[in-house]
Protein backbone atom coordinates (compact mmCIF):
# COMPACT_ATOMS: atom_id res chain seq x y z
CA UNK A 1 0.00 0.00 0.00
CA UNK A 2 1.05 3.58 -0.60
CA UNK A 3 0.62 6.66 1.57
CA UNK A 4 -2.99 7.36 2.49
CA UNK A 5 -4.88 10.05 0.69
CA UNK A 6 -3.70 9.27 -2.86
CA UNK A 7 -6.20 10.67 -5.37
CA UNK A 8 -8.27 8.64 -7.79
CA UNK A 9 -6.25 8.17 -11.01
CA UNK A 10 -7.41 9.87 -14.16
CA UNK A 11 -8.96 7.71 -16.87
CA UNK A 12 -6.77 7.15 -19.91
CA UNK A 13 -8.66 6.89 -23.21
CA UNK A 14 -6.68 6.07 -26.37
CA UNK A 15 -8.06 6.96 -29.77
CA UNK A 16 -9.61 4.13 -31.75
CA UNK A 17 -7.24 4.78 -34.63
CA UNK A 18 -4.09 4.35 -32.58
CA UNK A 19 -3.85 0.54 -32.54
CA UNK A 20 -6.12 -2.44 -32.94
CA UNK A 21 -5.06 -4.13 -29.74
CA UNK A 22 -3.80 -2.52 -26.55
CA UNK A 23 -1.83 -3.91 -23.65
CA UNK A 24 -2.61 -2.59 -20.20
CA UNK A 25 0.15 -2.42 -17.64
CA UNK A 26 -1.79 -1.86 -14.42
CA UNK A 27 -0.13 -1.22 -11.11
CA UNK A 28 -1.97 -2.11 -7.93
CA UNK A 29 -1.45 -0.13 -4.71
CA UNK A 30 1.67 -2.12 -3.89
CA UNK A 31 3.31 -1.25 -7.20
CA UNK A 32 2.85 -4.78 -8.52
CA UNK A 33 2.35 -4.98 -12.28
CA UNK A 34 -0.76 -6.75 -13.53
CA UNK A 35 -0.94 -7.57 -17.23
CA UNK A 36 -4.00 -7.87 -19.46
CA UNK A 37 -4.55 -7.60 -23.20
CA UNK A 38 -7.72 -5.79 -24.22
CA UNK A 39 -9.25 -3.84 -27.05
CA UNK A 40 -9.17 -0.04 -26.86
CA UNK A 41 -12.92 0.03 -26.24
CA UNK A 42 -12.54 -2.12 -23.14
CA UNK A 43 -10.27 0.46 -21.58
CA UNK A 44 -13.26 2.78 -21.14
CA UNK A 45 -14.15 0.75 -18.05
CA UNK A 46 -10.67 0.59 -16.58
CA UNK A 47 -10.59 3.89 -14.72
CA UNK A 48 -10.07 2.27 -11.34
CA UNK A 49 -6.51 1.33 -12.33
CA UNK A 50 -3.45 3.47 -12.56
CA UNK A 51 -3.02 2.61 -16.22
CA UNK A 52 -0.33 3.06 -18.80
CA UNK A 53 -1.33 1.99 -22.31
CA UNK A 54 1.26 0.94 -24.82
CA UNK A 55 1.07 -0.76 -28.21
CA UNK A 56 1.30 -4.52 -28.34
CA UNK A 57 4.69 -4.57 -30.06
CA UNK A 58 6.09 -2.82 -26.96
CA UNK A 59 4.07 -4.84 -24.49
CA UNK A 60 6.73 -7.42 -23.82
CA UNK A 61 8.69 -6.33 -20.73
CA UNK A 62 11.96 -4.62 -21.59
CA UNK A 63 14.98 -6.84 -21.25
CA UNK A 64 17.79 -5.07 -19.46
CA UNK A 65 21.33 -5.86 -20.50
CA UNK A 66 24.32 -5.96 -18.11
CA UNK A 67 25.54 -2.57 -19.32
CA UNK A 68 25.24 0.78 -17.61
CA UNK A 69 23.46 2.29 -20.61
CA UNK A 70 20.74 -0.33 -20.35
CA UNK A 71 20.53 -0.41 -16.54
CA UNK A 72 20.47 3.38 -16.24
CA UNK A 73 17.56 3.55 -18.71
CA UNK A 74 15.22 1.77 -16.30
CA UNK A 75 12.83 4.23 -14.63
CA UNK A 76 12.88 4.30 -10.84
CA UNK A 77 9.56 2.81 -9.65
CA UNK A 78 7.14 5.59 -8.78
CA UNK A 79 6.47 4.34 -5.26
CA UNK A 80 9.95 5.43 -4.20
CA UNK A 81 9.58 9.07 -5.23
CA UNK A 82 6.09 9.19 -3.70
CA UNK A 83 7.32 7.76 -0.39
CA UNK A 84 9.85 10.53 0.44
CA UNK A 85 10.77 9.24 3.90
CA UNK A 86 12.36 5.99 5.07
CA UNK A 87 14.06 4.48 8.12
CA UNK A 88 17.61 3.09 8.08
CA UNK A 89 18.65 0.52 10.73
CA UNK A 90 22.33 -0.16 11.47
CA UNK A 91 22.53 -3.33 13.55
CA UNK A 92 25.27 -5.90 13.94
CA UNK A 93 28.05 -7.16 16.20
CA UNK A 94 29.28 -3.56 16.52
CA UNK A 95 26.28 -3.02 18.83
CA UNK A 96 28.05 -5.13 21.48
CA UNK A 97 31.01 -2.83 22.22
CA UNK A 98 28.67 0.04 21.24
CA UNK A 99 31.55 2.43 21.52
CA UNK A 100 32.54 5.16 19.10
CA UNK A 101 31.16 3.88 15.82
CA UNK A 102 29.95 0.89 13.81
CA UNK A 103 33.46 1.01 12.32
CA UNK A 104 34.81 -0.17 15.72
CA UNK A 105 36.69 -3.20 14.37
CA UNK A 106 38.51 -1.27 11.65
CA UNK A 107 39.26 1.73 13.88
CA UNK A 108 40.73 -0.65 16.46
CA UNK A 109 42.67 -3.13 14.34
CA UNK A 110 43.56 -1.35 11.11
CA UNK A 111 43.49 2.38 11.74
CA UNK A 112 44.80 1.93 15.29
CA UNK A 113 42.87 4.83 16.74
CA UNK A 114 44.06 5.37 20.26
CA UNK A 115 40.67 5.75 21.92
CA UNK A 116 39.65 2.31 20.64
CA UNK A 117 42.95 0.73 21.69
CA UNK A 118 42.54 2.24 25.16
CA UNK A 119 38.92 1.08 25.39
CA UNK A 120 39.90 -2.52 24.68
CA UNK A 121 42.92 -2.44 26.97
CA UNK A 122 40.88 -1.08 29.87
CA UNK A 123 37.85 -3.36 29.49
CA UNK A 124 38.87 -6.67 27.88
CA UNK A 125 41.67 -9.26 28.27
CA UNK A 126 44.67 -9.01 25.90
CA UNK A 127 43.65 -12.02 23.78
CA UNK A 128 40.07 -10.81 23.21
CA UNK A 129 39.11 -10.71 19.52
CA UNK A 130 36.33 -8.90 17.68
CA UNK A 131 34.74 -12.27 16.94
CA UNK A 132 34.38 -12.78 20.70
CA UNK A 133 31.86 -9.93 20.77
CA UNK A 134 29.44 -11.97 18.63
CA UNK A 135 28.37 -14.31 21.45
CA UNK A 136 27.02 -11.28 23.30
CA UNK A 137 25.00 -10.07 20.32
CA UNK A 138 21.98 -11.59 22.04
CA UNK A 139 18.89 -9.79 20.68
CA UNK A 140 16.94 -11.22 23.63
CA UNK A 141 14.58 -8.23 23.69
CA UNK A 142 14.17 -8.02 19.92
CA UNK A 143 10.44 -7.97 19.17
CA UNK A 144 9.97 -7.32 15.44
CA UNK A 145 6.33 -6.38 15.94
CA UNK A 146 7.40 -3.62 18.35
CA UNK A 147 9.89 -2.33 15.79
CA UNK A 148 7.22 -2.42 13.09
CA UNK A 149 4.90 -0.37 15.28
CA UNK A 150 7.58 2.27 15.90
CA UNK A 151 8.45 2.52 12.22
CA UNK A 152 4.80 2.72 11.18
CA UNK A 153 4.19 5.48 13.71
CA UNK A 154 7.14 7.46 12.31
CA UNK A 155 5.32 8.18 9.06
CA UNK A 156 8.07 6.45 7.06
CA UNK A 157 7.05 4.54 3.94
CA UNK A 158 10.02 2.18 3.70
CA UNK A 159 12.56 0.65 6.05
CA UNK A 160 16.07 -0.62 5.27
CA UNK A 161 17.96 -3.01 7.56
CA UNK A 162 21.70 -3.70 7.43
CA UNK A 163 21.69 -7.37 6.44
CA UNK A 164 25.50 -7.32 6.60
CA UNK A 165 27.87 -4.46 7.38
CA UNK A 166 31.60 -4.34 6.60
CA UNK A 167 32.33 -6.70 9.51
CA UNK A 168 30.86 -9.53 7.41
CA UNK A 169 28.42 -10.81 10.05
CA UNK A 170 25.07 -11.58 8.42
CA UNK A 171 21.74 -11.07 10.17
CA UNK A 172 20.29 -14.06 8.35
CA UNK A 173 21.48 -17.70 8.16
CA UNK A 174 23.50 -17.22 5.00
CA UNK A 175 24.95 -20.33 3.40
CA UNK A 176 27.88 -18.17 2.33
CA UNK A 177 28.73 -17.01 5.87
CA UNK A 178 29.22 -20.18 7.89
CA UNK A 179 29.61 -19.60 11.65
CA UNK A 180 29.56 -15.81 11.22
CA UNK A 181 25.83 -15.19 11.11
CA UNK A 182 22.97 -14.54 13.52
CA UNK A 183 21.73 -18.12 13.43
CA UNK A 184 25.08 -19.79 14.18
CA UNK A 185 26.48 -17.38 16.76
CA UNK A 186 24.71 -14.80 18.92
CA UNK A 187 20.91 -14.75 18.99
CA UNK A 188 20.39 -17.97 16.98
CA UNK A 189 17.65 -16.25 15.01
CA UNK A 190 16.92 -15.16 11.46
CA UNK A 191 16.72 -11.45 12.23
CA UNK A 192 16.18 -10.40 8.61
CA UNK A 193 13.34 -12.84 8.13
CA UNK A 194 11.61 -11.92 11.37
CA UNK A 195 11.67 -8.20 10.66
CA UNK A 196 10.61 -8.67 7.04
CA UNK A 197 7.58 -10.69 8.15
CA UNK A 198 6.62 -8.19 10.87
CA UNK A 199 6.88 -5.22 8.52
CA UNK A 200 4.76 -6.87 5.84
CA UNK A 201 2.16 -8.25 8.21
CA UNK A 202 1.70 -5.17 10.39
CA UNK A 203 2.49 -2.09 8.31
CA UNK A 204 2.21 -0.57 4.85
CA UNK A 205 5.96 0.03 4.64
CA UNK A 206 8.20 -1.33 1.90
CA UNK A 207 10.96 -3.59 3.21
CA UNK A 208 14.51 -3.08 2.00
CA UNK A 209 18.00 -4.35 2.80
CA UNK A 210 21.45 -2.80 3.04
CA UNK A 211 24.33 -5.06 2.00
CA UNK A 212 28.06 -4.38 2.07
CA UNK A 213 29.86 -5.71 -0.98
CA UNK A 214 33.22 -5.99 0.78
CA UNK A 215 34.35 -7.18 4.22
CA UNK A 216 37.28 -5.70 6.07
CA UNK A 217 39.12 -8.89 6.99
CA UNK A 218 37.63 -11.72 4.97
CA UNK A 219 40.63 -13.76 3.72
CA UNK A 220 39.09 -14.22 0.27
CA UNK A 221 38.64 -10.47 -0.10
CA UNK A 222 42.15 -9.76 1.11
CA UNK A 223 43.52 -12.26 -1.46
CA UNK A 224 41.59 -10.58 -4.28
CA UNK A 225 42.77 -7.20 -3.06
CA UNK A 226 46.38 -8.40 -3.01
CA UNK A 227 45.95 -9.56 -6.61
CA UNK A 228 44.77 -6.05 -7.54
CA UNK A 229 41.26 -7.49 -8.04
CA UNK A 230 42.32 -9.61 -11.01
CA UNK A 231 40.82 -12.59 -9.17
CA UNK A 232 37.17 -12.79 -8.02
CA UNK A 233 37.10 -15.58 -5.45
CA UNK A 234 35.44 -13.37 -2.83
CA UNK A 235 32.79 -12.17 -5.28
CA UNK A 236 31.86 -15.64 -6.53
CA UNK A 237 32.01 -17.40 -3.16
CA UNK A 238 30.69 -14.70 -0.82
CA UNK A 239 29.27 -11.41 -2.13
CA UNK A 240 27.10 -12.55 -5.01
CA UNK A 241 25.76 -15.73 -3.35
CA UNK A 242 24.64 -13.51 -0.45
CA UNK A 243 22.86 -11.00 -2.69
CA UNK A 244 21.00 -13.68 -4.63
CA UNK A 245 20.08 -15.33 -1.33
CA UNK A 246 18.69 -12.11 0.07
CA UNK A 247 16.57 -11.32 -2.98
CA UNK A 248 15.20 -14.82 -3.44
CA UNK A 249 14.47 -15.46 0.24
CA UNK A 250 13.33 -12.04 1.51
CA UNK A 251 12.25 -10.14 -1.63
CA UNK A 252 13.51 -6.69 -0.55
CA UNK A 253 12.11 -3.78 -2.54
CA UNK A 254 15.22 -1.69 -1.91
CA UNK A 255 18.78 -2.96 -2.32
CA UNK A 256 21.06 -0.45 -0.59
CA UNK A 257 24.54 -1.45 -1.71
CA UNK A 258 27.67 -0.18 0.03
CA UNK A 259 31.37 -0.94 0.40
CA UNK A 260 32.04 -0.72 -3.32
CA UNK A 261 35.48 0.90 -3.09
CA UNK A 262 38.19 0.39 -4.27
CA UNK A 263 37.18 -2.25 -6.84
CA UNK A 264 35.16 -1.47 -9.94
CA UNK A 265 31.78 -2.85 -10.97
CA UNK A 266 33.36 -5.44 -13.26
CA UNK A 267 35.12 -7.02 -10.30
CA UNK A 268 31.89 -7.08 -8.30
CA UNK A 269 29.85 -8.32 -11.31
CA UNK A 270 27.36 -5.64 -10.29
CA UNK A 271 25.90 -5.11 -13.75
CA UNK A 272 25.14 -8.80 -14.18
CA UNK A 273 23.40 -8.91 -10.80
CA UNK A 274 21.35 -5.77 -11.46
CA UNK A 275 20.29 -7.03 -14.88
CA UNK A 276 19.04 -10.23 -13.22
CA UNK A 277 17.37 -8.17 -10.52
CA UNK A 278 15.48 -6.09 -13.11
CA UNK A 279 14.69 -8.97 -15.49
CA UNK A 280 14.10 -12.16 -13.55
CA UNK A 281 14.07 -11.60 -9.79
CA UNK A 282 10.88 -11.88 -7.70
CA UNK A 283 10.97 -8.08 -7.19
CA UNK A 284 11.88 -7.10 -10.75
CA UNK A 285 8.93 -4.71 -11.20
CA UNK A 286 9.16 -2.81 -7.91
CA UNK A 287 12.74 -3.01 -6.65
CA UNK A 288 14.79 0.16 -6.23
CA UNK A 289 18.59 0.33 -6.00
CA UNK A 290 21.13 2.99 -5.15
CA UNK A 291 24.42 3.91 -6.82
CA UNK A 292 27.16 2.16 -4.80
CA UNK A 293 28.07 -0.72 -7.12
CA UNK A 294 31.77 -0.19 -7.85
CA UNK A 295 34.49 2.42 -8.06
CA UNK A 296 33.22 5.38 -10.07
CA UNK A 297 29.50 4.51 -9.95
CA UNK A 298 28.42 6.85 -7.12
CA UNK A 299 26.34 9.69 -8.52
CA UNK A 300 26.72 8.24 -12.03
CA UNK A 301 25.12 4.79 -12.37
CA UNK A 302 22.42 2.68 -10.77
CA UNK A 303 19.04 3.81 -9.47
CA UNK A 304 18.77 6.80 -7.17
CA UNK A 305 21.98 8.58 -6.23
CA UNK A 306 23.38 8.88 -2.70
CA UNK A 307 26.62 10.74 -3.54
CA UNK A 308 27.86 10.57 0.08
CA UNK A 309 26.57 9.91 3.58
CA UNK A 310 24.51 12.84 4.90
CA UNK A 311 24.46 14.39 1.43
CA UNK A 312 22.26 17.49 1.40
CA UNK A 313 23.02 19.78 -1.57
CA UNK A 314 20.54 22.56 -0.80
CA UNK A 315 19.56 22.83 -4.46
CA UNK A 316 17.45 20.93 -6.95
CA UNK A 317 19.20 18.03 -8.67
CA UNK A 318 18.28 16.56 -12.04
CA UNK A 319 18.44 12.93 -10.90
CA UNK A 320 16.53 11.35 -8.02
CA UNK A 321 18.68 11.27 -4.90
CA UNK A 322 18.57 10.30 -1.24
CA UNK A 323 19.91 11.91 1.91
CA UNK A 324 20.90 9.07 4.26
CA UNK A 325 21.63 10.52 7.66
CA UNK A 326 21.67 9.66 11.35
CA UNK A 327 19.79 10.89 14.39
CA UNK A 328 23.03 10.30 16.33
CA UNK A 329 25.38 12.89 14.85
CA UNK A 330 28.48 10.77 15.38
CA UNK A 331 27.54 7.17 14.63
CA UNK A 332 25.23 4.95 12.59
CA UNK A 333 25.39 2.18 15.19
CA UNK A 334 24.26 2.40 18.80
CA UNK A 335 26.66 4.11 21.23
CA UNK A 336 26.47 3.58 24.98
CA UNK A 337 28.61 6.67 25.52
CA UNK A 338 26.45 9.05 23.45
CA UNK A 339 25.44 12.36 25.05
CA UNK A 340 22.06 14.05 24.64
CA UNK A 341 23.65 16.96 22.78
CA UNK A 342 24.91 14.50 20.16
CA UNK A 343 21.40 13.64 18.94
CA UNK A 344 19.60 15.80 16.42
CA UNK A 345 16.62 17.69 17.79
CA UNK A 346 13.19 17.67 16.16
CA UNK A 347 13.84 21.16 14.82
CA UNK A 348 17.04 19.93 13.18
CA UNK A 349 15.40 16.79 11.80
CA UNK A 350 12.52 18.73 10.28
CA UNK A 351 14.91 21.24 8.76
CA UNK A 352 16.75 18.34 7.11
CA UNK A 353 13.46 16.85 5.91
CA UNK A 354 12.25 20.15 4.45
CA UNK A 355 15.55 20.88 2.71
CA UNK A 356 15.77 17.36 1.29
CA UNK A 357 12.21 17.03 -0.03
CA UNK A 358 12.18 20.57 -1.47
CA UNK A 359 15.27 19.72 -3.50
CA UNK A 360 13.80 16.51 -4.91
CA UNK A 361 15.42 14.00 -2.55
CA UNK A 362 14.22 11.30 -0.20
CA UNK A 363 15.22 11.29 3.46
CA UNK A 364 16.55 8.04 4.97
CA UNK A 365 16.81 8.52 8.74
CA UNK A 366 18.98 6.09 10.69
CA UNK A 367 18.60 4.51 14.14
CA UNK A 368 20.99 2.08 15.81
CA UNK A 369 19.41 -0.62 18.00
CA UNK A 370 21.15 -2.09 21.06
CA UNK A 371 22.80 -5.51 21.14
CA UNK A 372 19.77 -6.92 22.94
CA UNK A 373 17.36 -5.68 20.28
CA UNK A 374 15.94 -2.50 21.76
CA UNK A 375 15.42 0.80 20.00
CA UNK A 376 16.57 3.34 22.56
CA UNK A 377 13.88 5.70 23.91
CA UNK A 378 15.47 8.77 22.35
CA UNK A 379 15.29 7.17 18.89
CA UNK A 380 11.72 6.05 19.48
CA UNK A 381 10.73 9.52 20.65
CA UNK A 382 12.23 11.18 17.59
CA UNK A 383 10.51 8.72 15.25
CA UNK A 384 7.10 9.04 16.88
CA UNK A 385 7.40 12.84 16.93
CA UNK A 386 8.26 12.76 13.23
CA UNK A 387 5.13 10.71 12.66
CA UNK A 388 2.99 13.19 14.56
CA UNK A 389 4.32 16.01 12.41
CA UNK A 390 3.68 14.06 9.21
CA UNK A 391 0.16 13.16 10.33
CA UNK A 392 -0.58 16.88 10.31
CA UNK A 393 1.64 18.09 7.47
CA UNK A 394 2.24 15.03 5.32
CA UNK A 395 0.41 16.42 2.28
CA UNK A 396 3.37 18.79 1.80
CA UNK A 397 5.74 15.79 1.76
CA UNK A 398 4.23 12.59 0.35
CA UNK A 399 3.68 12.55 -3.44
CA UNK A 400 4.99 16.12 -3.62
CA UNK A 401 7.20 17.58 -6.34
CA UNK A 402 9.83 20.33 -6.22
CA UNK A 403 8.42 23.79 -6.90
CA UNK A 404 9.97 26.54 -9.05
CA UNK A 405 11.88 27.85 -6.02
CA UNK A 406 13.26 25.41 -3.48
CA UNK A 407 13.64 27.97 -0.70
CA UNK A 408 12.39 31.50 -0.30
CA UNK A 409 14.31 34.27 -2.01
CA UNK A 410 13.80 36.71 0.86
CA UNK A 411 13.15 34.96 4.18
CA UNK A 412 15.50 32.18 5.31
CA UNK A 413 14.11 28.97 6.77
CA UNK A 414 11.22 28.65 4.29
CA UNK A 415 11.24 25.65 1.90
CA UNK A 416 8.75 24.93 -0.87
CA UNK A 417 7.07 21.88 -2.38
CA UNK A 418 4.08 21.55 -4.66
CA UNK A 419 1.35 18.95 -4.92
CA UNK A 420 2.26 16.03 -7.14
CA UNK A 421 1.29 15.54 -10.75
CA UNK A 422 -1.30 12.95 -9.76
CA UNK A 423 -3.51 15.47 -7.94
CA UNK A 424 -6.46 17.28 -9.45
CA UNK A 425 -5.82 20.61 -7.75
CA UNK A 426 -2.43 22.31 -7.61
CA UNK A 427 -1.07 23.61 -4.33
CA UNK A 428 2.20 25.18 -3.31
CA UNK A 429 3.38 24.46 0.23
CA UNK A 430 5.75 26.62 2.25
CA UNK A 431 7.41 24.78 5.13
CA UNK A 432 8.20 27.49 7.67
CA UNK A 433 10.88 26.38 10.12
CA UNK A 434 10.56 29.37 12.50
CA UNK A 435 7.34 30.99 13.68
CA UNK A 436 7.44 34.68 12.67
CA UNK A 437 7.98 36.71 15.82
CA UNK A 438 6.17 39.75 14.46
CA UNK A 439 3.18 37.67 13.42
CA UNK A 440 3.78 38.46 9.73
CA UNK A 441 5.77 36.36 7.28
CA UNK A 442 7.17 38.08 4.20
CA UNK A 443 7.76 35.82 1.20
CA UNK A 444 9.69 36.73 -1.91
CA UNK A 445 9.16 33.65 -4.10
CA UNK A 446 5.39 33.10 -4.46
CA UNK A 447 3.20 35.60 -6.29
CA UNK A 448 -0.50 35.44 -5.47
CA UNK A 449 -3.54 36.76 -7.30
CA UNK A 450 -6.94 37.89 -6.11
CA UNK A 451 -8.33 34.34 -6.27
CA UNK A 452 -5.47 32.89 -4.21
CA UNK A 453 -6.05 31.45 -0.76
CA UNK A 454 -3.55 30.81 2.03
CA UNK A 455 -4.23 28.36 4.83
CA UNK A 456 -2.10 26.94 7.64
CA UNK A 457 -2.16 23.19 8.20
CA UNK A 458 -3.36 22.58 11.74
CA UNK A 459 -5.47 25.75 11.82
CA UNK A 460 -9.08 26.23 10.74
CA UNK A 461 -9.83 29.08 8.36
CA UNK A 462 -8.05 31.15 5.73
CA UNK A 463 -5.14 33.43 6.60
CA UNK A 464 -5.01 37.10 5.74
CA UNK A 465 -2.40 38.02 3.14
CA UNK A 466 -1.51 41.02 1.02
CA UNK A 467 0.88 41.95 -1.77
CA UNK A 468 3.51 44.56 -0.97
CA UNK A 469 5.57 45.38 -4.01
CA UNK A 470 7.10 42.11 -5.19
CA UNK A 471 6.49 40.32 -1.91
CA UNK A 472 3.62 38.51 -0.23
CA UNK A 473 2.96 39.19 3.45
CA UNK A 474 1.03 36.51 5.34
CA UNK A 475 -0.47 37.23 8.76
CA UNK A 476 -0.14 34.26 11.10
CA UNK A 477 -2.88 33.49 13.67
CA UNK A 478 -2.54 33.20 17.43
CA UNK A 479 0.00 30.41 17.92
CA UNK A 480 -2.01 28.93 20.77
CA UNK A 481 -4.80 28.09 18.30
CA UNK A 482 -2.52 26.17 15.93
CA UNK A 483 -1.75 22.45 16.20
CA UNK A 484 1.88 21.41 16.18
CA UNK A 485 5.01 22.71 17.84
CA UNK A 486 7.66 22.45 15.11
CA UNK A 487 7.81 23.67 11.48
CA UNK A 488 4.50 25.02 10.19
CA UNK A 489 3.14 24.56 6.67
CA UNK A 490 1.34 27.14 4.55
CA UNK A 491 -0.88 25.83 1.77
CA UNK A 492 -1.39 28.25 -1.12
CA UNK A 493 -3.60 28.14 -4.23
CA UNK A 494 -3.32 29.99 -7.53
CA UNK A 495 0.39 30.64 -7.13
CA UNK A 496 2.64 31.86 -9.90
Amino acid sequence: MEASGSPRPKKVRPTQSAVKVMFIVAYDNDGVILHHVVSPRQTENADYWNIHLITLDKAVAQKYEPTWDSIDARPIPQWYDDAKFGIFIHWGVFAVPSFGSEWFWDFWKDQHKQEYIDFMKENYPPDFTYQDFARDFSAEFFNPEDWADIFQSSGAKYVILTSKHHEGYTLWPSKASFSWNAMDVGPNRDLVGELAAAIRQNTNLKFGLYHSLFEWYNPLYKQDEAANFTTQNFVHQKTMPELYELVENYKPEVIWSDGEQPADADYWTSKEFIAWLYNDSPVKDTVVINDRWGKGTVGVHGGYYTYADRYNPGMLLAHKWENCMTIDKRSWGYRRNAKLSEFLTMDELLQTLAETISCGGNLLMNVGPTKDGMIAPIFEERLRDMGSWLDLNGEAIYYSKPWTSQNDTLTPGVWYTKSGDNTVDSYVYAIVLDWPQSGNLTLGAPHLVQESTVTLLGYTGDLVWETRGNTTVVTFPDKARVSGEWAWVLKMTNVS
